[in-house]
């Protein structure tokens, strides 16, 4: 696939089909993204992959802390409720979540749905695979840089395997539960996980069509004639 045709066509996919991918096109998925730039060639990402039955066990269990009403928290700032949005930035939220919850058939006050939807996301959207991206705490926090860097360059190089992905804050919002069964130890950063699989086209949730700003909104050029 044309590069530039990657760019344009990567998007959040949200269902699977629950065909396994082979580790053998994992191994060589990753192989080319971690050819992704990192400063001074720190290259500060670790990669767990969870599947079948640890899989199972991780998604169930973050389903069961989801149930009781606990509280999710990001690994790296202990919480993960954010500081308000701007307008701006809140309004392009509030229109994806729009466009999901008119595709998916309920409205912000169908709390049962929304609830739903929610475990849903806590079990990776029924992919098949889940990649967990690790760095260590020694690092400082220029290498979060760097763990973007490479976690965009595996969504576009799935793409040339027929897969799509999913990246998600919330598949480690429970740090303790991810850390139990997948072994990581508290010396490393959960930074972001990433749902892949074969892409559901038929699913009304992977129609999401996310919009951009203009670039004459979001640029400035100086020096030009």
């Amino acid at each position: 696939m044309d590069i530039i045709e990657a760019i344009n066509t990567r998007k959040s996919i949200r269902a699977f089909k629950p065909d396994p991918v082979p580790k053998t096109v994992l191994e060589e998925m990753l192989k080319v993204a971690t050819r992704a730039p990192s400063g001074i060639n720190a290259q500060p990402w670790e990669f767990v992959i969870v599947t079948g039955e640890t899989l199972n066990k991780l998604c169930e269990a973050n389903v069961a802390r989801f149930n009781t009403g606990e509280a999710v928290a990001w690994d790296m700032r202990g919480t993960a409720a954010p500081a308000p949005l701007p307008s701006v930035y809140r309004e392009r939220a509030i229109g994806l979540q729009a466009q999901l919850q008119a595709l998916m058939n309920f409205s912000r006050e169908d709390r049962e749905k929304r609830a739903e939807w929610s475990r849903l996301g806590f079990r990776y959207f029924g992919a098949p695979a889940a990649i967990i991206i690790t760095m260590d705490k020694a690092l400082n926090t220029s290498s979060f840089f760097d763990i973007g860097l490479v976690t965009q360059t595996i969504a576009l190089a799935a793409l040339n395997y027929g897969l799509g992905t999913c990246i998600q804050g919330q598949g480690i919002m429970y740090p303790k539960t991810v850390r139990e069964i997948t072994g990581i130890p508290e010396s490393k950063h959960l930074v972001i996980s990433i749902a892949i699989g074969y892409p559901d086209w038929s699913h009304p949730a992977n129609r999401v069509h996310s919009d951009r700003e203009p670039l004459d909104k979001i640029t400035t050029w100086l020096g030009f004639e």
